[in-house]
């Protein structure tokens, strides 16, 4: 690991940054050094002109791609470097707007029922019933759960951040019902679970 890169994980470390951030960071930062083919510490303003073009032009990124590149290689330069200013504007591609297609409860029925696995479908419905990410809903723990509340605590969600989440009634009732045939002891839902399109299994 050169110095440069140790400093820079450190620095964002001190700052709590989340693991999944700092390897991005780091990422793209290493990405920009590689394309020049020396230091970063080295590059002009121009040099950051065309590695930016480079990832819209040639690589064709996503604009939130794009902007987290930027985002890595800023915090670099001022935080890392010490830079006073990041005096460079980049040109990043136009955001897309689009607003997501929501399935309807009759579509998230039939999705339920042909879960087969009881278990799985738990963890489909929780899912759905708390607008959990995967990486959530396989990390809760049956102390989580609040039934005298009917919260869900998740913990450590998206940006490094703790959360409460409201539990219907009749999602409670299920996860009551779930609890009583598997008796989970401190994983809520133990095992591995296959997560489509992933090509990798989540779960404890």
């Amino acid at each position: 690991m050169t110095p440069l890169r140790h400093k820079m994980i450190e620095s964002m470390r001190q700052r709590g940054f989340s693991i999944r951030t700092q390897k991005s960071y780091t990422r793209a930062v290493a990405d920009l050094a590689r394309y020049h083919g020396r230091s970063p510490e080295c590059l002009e303003p121009d040099d950051l002109h065309a590695y930016f073009r480079h990832l819209a032009l040639e690589r064709a990124l996503a604009p939130a791609s794009c902007r987290l590149h930027l985002n890595g290689i800023r915090y670099f330069y001022l935080k890392v470097l010490e830079r006073e200013h990041f005096d460079v504007e980049v040109v990043l591609p136009k955001r897309a707007q689009r607003i997501p297609e929501l399935l309807t409860r009759a579509e998230v029925g039939r999705i339920l029922r042909a879960c087969t696995n009881a278990k799985h479908q738990m963890v489909l419905a929780t899912t759905y019933g708390c607008g959990l990410r995967v990486s959530e809903v396989v990390s809760l723990r049956v102390h989580d759960i609040d039934g005298e509340r009917a919260l869900a605590h998740v913990v450590q969600g998206k940006g490094a951040k703790d959360r409460m989440v409201i539990l219907s009634t009749a999602l409670l009732e299920q996860l009551r019902a779930y609890w009583r045939v598997y008796r989970p002891s401190l994983w809520l839902f133990p095992g591995r679970l296959w997560v489509p399109n992933t090509h990798a299994a989540l779960g404890r």
